[in-house]
């Protein structure tokens, strides 16, 4: 809403650029206008509400120009003195706080030009609709019944052309809002359509490939296969290689680059939209985004890039490397306001976090008091439930003596409160989607995933913390959030966005929206890793090589011209045996990747995290027990892993955290039955980094019946705060179980990992020590593409048979199972029952069915030697020292195993005796 001053002087508006001025953004209808020098420019804006028809009447009656902007939250006073200095005095909670000290240089000028652009995105002008132009004026008419409208709106019409008329890269900028998976969808028709070649649609998260996938549903009903790949949704290799379209994470799409099944299906795609280009910039996904393009923009491509994004400032950069045409688009759907409400600072972080959350009710009731929508970001699972506690009681709701961690009485609080929360974990999710959209509930409270995407738009944005997951937010995040403000298709034409930030923050986060996200290289953060992802799919084969791939980067083209890091990377891939020289060819310098090297870049795990884990657990000794074996080696994996030692954990919950670690993973265990007085150890503890992990793994581990299926809180800990570590714990363990083929790593470590592994990924089995086996079977019996629904039923099946491992004798194939008789029968073959493991005067021999490695060792030290089927040995003998553990184990390539003395405890599944343990 705006209302503007008539003035029938023009002299009165000062129009000379040196002219002094005095602009306020006012929010206490209390406030006295200074008096000012004739020839000032004098500037209000003030909220349209009520109270302040006095101060109106006042402007009015002074000729002081004023605007009006619904739900203003701003108090400033941005003015120069009579040496022309610039100067802005801000304040919190409604007032200029007399005790601020001034705001001067690029501070100050950045809060000219926030008051500014909302001056100007406030002038009274006329709304005129928007032109819709006919699809088929601008494609081919067979192609208009894919798209969700007949009609395009300004945005597409004006960007499409560049789609449908030429072969070139594109960088596609237009607000969010716009109608980019329209223009999305257009370059995917002209490939699949007119050129027929498959093309391959890139968003940054799982979420969004399910959002994405639900709108391509028409597409299969007219013909089109569409395939969704991510990394909880797997699909069948053949409907992969079939598909016209794969809709997928980044991760995803660099994992199939990287198997070599695939390189026939890749080579048939010739089109790759890029949604959220701008996300080469993140630190976590940025460095996969930019080795997929580098790979893509190298001149022998002939695939097609269309980048889309609404938040990156350097287009023309990224338009550079990529040898593109940038394509602008200014129109937008909704007029978007932004502001940065502040509060006051504080020592103790605990009362800005409180201010914060009472400032977002506070917007909460006022939006939605006229009917309006609103959305508000946290930074954390914990903070998204607390948050949304307050709203409801804001709202009348009972929230005495409610633990913002027990998920059941938040849920069904803040419900009756028609507030809905949203995060990765939260079971209600879908409902909170659903409810929002359809305006049963008019709060969401939620993490970034809603952000980058999923269509969830609200007449305004509330941005609560600078910080998510404990890392400060990016401004790409903050416009992303800024977008879902008073998006198309609900009816609203305004939007409005906040920012919460306190006194010492405010200056700076506006001088970065001021500017936009800038797009910075990420891919020497993980070079290591993407030269062996390069040198695995045969691009990268010698240092000549590796430089002609470094100049096909972002990096290089922002000016990382220096070629010392990439060498140390080469050098560093093979010192670890990651690489290894090319013995068959005549050129020294030639390399290739090794089979560690190989499964290392196949699983997608850090090479750099991954040399740490090796060299953390060869230095340990011989274990004595399972017991001691699996606290040795998730206390590796939660110090070297970094989203294991990093992971984000509220400080409300870090004294139950150490409770469960001090109690082994115990759930039921009392602080006063701890050994050696630990009670008092925990009461004075400081939560280390990688706690989280280690009390998660060791509940699986001495808990197991505790991770039942509708578990949400295990030992006080929401369940929700456990899963980010346990889904990547698996990532690891699997890559040390690898090994044991390989004879790369100590054979105790390999066996314990892959038994540990299999537990933490399938633990709402509840399955107990010696479950990995029987786990692995079920895993290889349903295959990946089904595997995480089949698997169940299979163990289901298994142990109400009283089965406790694979080796039984029957040859048919169990209900269930995906595999055909032939493949099921090589499967057999391939376990190691029936295998034998005999030592005569310290030469170990072995049988097995399968080709296998047999390992022996003596304390630390082992000898490995590759078995055929049938019958083997290891010619050498370790030196025995007294008192020292020997052994020996085989390892099938599949993935099988058995070995000697204690290990031999994960042969089959123990019975759970709760007692027991402890």
């Amino acid at each position: 809403m705006v209302a503007l001053m008539p003035i029938d002087d023009d002299s009165l508006v000062a129009t000379d650029p040196m002219a002094p001025i005095m602009w306020m953004k006012i929010t206490n209808p209390d406030t006295v206008i200074p008096t000012c020098p004739p020839g000032t420019d004098i500037r209000v804006l003030i909220p349209t509400d009520a109270r302040f028809s006095d101060l109106r009447k006042l402007l009015l009656a002074q000729r002081i120009p004023y605007r009006e902007v619904r739900y203003l939250l701003e108090q400033e006073l941005i003015a120069t003195n009579t040496h022309a200095r610039l100067t802005a005095i801000l304040g919190t909670s409604g007032r200029v706080s007399r005790a601020s000290r001034p705001l001067t240089g690029t501070a100050a000028e950045a809060a000219r030009d926030g008051f500014d652009l909302m001056w100007y995105d406030h002038a009274e002008t006329e709304t005129a609709s928007p032109l819709r132009v006919p699809a088929g004026e601008v494609i081919p008419a067979e192609w208009v019944r894919f798209l969700p409208h007949p009609v395009m709106n300004p945005a597409q019409a004006e960007a499409i052309p560049a789609i449908v008329g030429s072969n070139d890269h594109l960088i596609v900028v237009a607000p969010t809002g716009a109608g980019k998976t329209v223009i999305g969808m257009v370059g995917v028709l002209r490939t699949v359509l007119e050129q027929g070649k498959k093309a391959a649609w890139l968003v940054p998260q799982r979420s969004l490939t399910e959002e994405l996938n639900r709108e391509l549903d028409t597409w299969r009903d007219r013909g089109l296969r569409v395939e969704r790949l991510s990394g909880e949704h797997r699909v069948d290799a053949a409907r992969i290689r079939a598909a016209d379209l794969w809709v997928t994470t980044t991760e995803k799409f660099e994992a199939l680059s990287r198997t070599s099944t695939m390189r026939e299906a890749l080579a048939e795609v010739g089109c790759l939209i890029v949604d959220e280009i701008h996300l080469l910039g993140d630190s976590s996904r940025g460095s996969f985004l930019e080795a997929i393009l580098a790979r893509v923009r190298d001149d022998g491509s002939r695939i097609r890039i269309v980048g889309l994004s609404a938040t990156v400032s350097n287009a023309d950069e990224l338009a550079s490397w990529l040898q593109a045409r940038t394509v602008r688009v200014s129109w937008r759907p909704t007029q978007l306001t932004w502001q940065l409400p502040m509060v006051a600072n504080h020592s103790d972080w605990s009362l800005t976090e409180a201010a914060k959350i009472r400032l977002t009710a506070s917007i909460v009731d006022a939006v939605s008091d006229g009917d309006g929508s609103v959305l508000v970001f946290c930074g954390s699972k914990r903070s998204v439930r607390r948050t949304a506690l307050i709203i409801a009681a804001a709202r009348g709701a009972n929230v005495f003596n409610v633990d913002p961690d027990d998920t059941d009485r938040v849920y069904s609080i803040c419900q009756t409160a028609r507030v809905g929360l949203h995060y990765k974990g939260w079971e209600h999710k879908k409902e909170a989607e659903h409810g929002f959209r359809a305006r049963e509930l008019d709060v969401l409270v939620a993490t970034s995933t809603v952000a980058a995407g999923v269509n969830m738009p609200a007449r305004a944005v509330v941005v609560q913390d600078t910080e998510v997951a404990m890392k400060p937010i990016d401004v790409a995040t903050v416009q992303q959030m800024f977008g879902r403000a008073g998006r198309v298709g609900t009816g609203e034409r305004h939007g409005w966005a906040f920012l919460l930030v306190d006194e010492t923050e405010r200056a700076a986060w506006q001088r970065k929206l001021l500017a936009g996200f800038r797009v910075n290289s990420q891919i020497h953060t993980s070079l290591a890793e993407h030269v062996l992802a390069e040198a695995i799919q045969g691009r990268i084969r010698s240092i000549l090589d590796a430089e002609r791939w470094w100049k096909h980067t972002l990096s290089y083209h922002q000016g990382r011209r220096d070629m010392m890091p990439l060498r140390r990377a080469v050098d560093f891939l093979l010192d670890s045996d990651f690489l290894q020289r090319d013995n068959s060819s005549a050129d020294t310098d030639r390399f290739v990747p090794t089979e560690l090297g190989m499964v290392t870049g196949r699983l997608m795990v850090s090479p750099i995290v991954c040399h740490g884990l090796r060299k953390a657990l060869s230095s340990i000794c011989f274990p004595e027990s399972a017991d001691e074996a699996e606290v040795q080696i998730i206390d590796v994996l939660a110090a070297h892993v970094p989203n294991l030692s990093n992971a984000a954990v509220s400080e409300a919950l870090k004294s139950r955290v150490l409770h469960l670690k001090w109690a082994h993973g115990i759930v039921d265990r009392h602080p006063a039955e701890f050994d050696n007085h630990q009670p008092l150890e925990v009461a004075g503890a400081a939560y280390t980094p990688g706690d989280l992990a280690r009390a998660a793994m060791l509940a699986i581990i001495n808990s197991p019946s505790a991770f039942r299926r509708d578990a949400r809180i295990i030992a006080g800990i929401p369940y929700s705060t456990m899963s980010p570590v346990l889904e990547e714990a698996p990532r690891y363990l699997h890559w040390l179980s690898c090994q044991g083929y390989l004879s790369t790593v100590h054979p105790w470590v390999a066996i314990v990992a892959a038994d540990l592994g299999r537990r933490i990924l399938w633990r709402r089995l509840q399955p107990p020590r010696g479950s990995g086996r029987l786990l692995w079977m079920c895993e290889q019996m349903a295959t990946p593409a089904y595997a995480e629904d089949i698997v169940p039923d299979l163990w289901v099946a298994a142990t109400g048979r009283g089965l406790v491992s694979p080796d039984w004798v029957e040859t048919g194939r169990p209900q269930g199972c995906q595999l055909n008789q032939s493949d099921y029968a090589m499967l057999l073959r391939d376990r190691t029952t029936g295998a034998t493991l005999s030592n005569t005067d310290g030469y170990f021999t072995a049988s097995c069915t399968a080709a296998s490695t047999l390992v022996v060792w003596s304390g630390s030290n082992y000898l490995a030697a590759p078995i055929p089927p049938g019958r083997g040995e290891i010619r050498d003998r370790l030196a025995s020292q007294p008192s020292v553990p020997s052994g020996a184990a085989l390892f099938t390539r599949r993935g099988d195993y058995r070995a000697t003395g204690w290990l031999n405890d994960y042969r089959d599944m123990e019975p759970i005796h709760p007692s027991d343990r402890g």
